[in-house]
């Protein structure tokens, strides 16, 4: 979850682009303010204070930072 002009956001997907490659998995990017314009006002309610969050098969696993040891745990499992 991202918003649009948001430092931390845009270093988490760097980090998350680097990461998720090691992996051969695709990054998706939801931007919490362009879903509540389209009527989803759920991520951003849920979301928008704590951005950059990151999900992992739809669970929060992080927000304002890549904790990329954490991470590359958690993907490990899912191997």
């Amino acid at each position: 979850m991202t918003r649009a002009s948001c430092h931390a956001c845009a270093t988490a997907r760097t980090e998350l682009e680097r990461i998720l490659a090691d992996y051969d998995l695709p990054l998706t990017v939801h931007d919490v303010d362009q879903l509540a314009e389209a009527g989803d006002l759920e991520p951003r309610a849920e979301y928008g204070d704590r951005v950059p969050v990151i999900l992992l098969d739809g669970v929060e696993h992080g927000y304002w930072e890549v904790e990329e040891g954490r991470l590359r745990a958690a993907l490990d499992v899912r191997r």
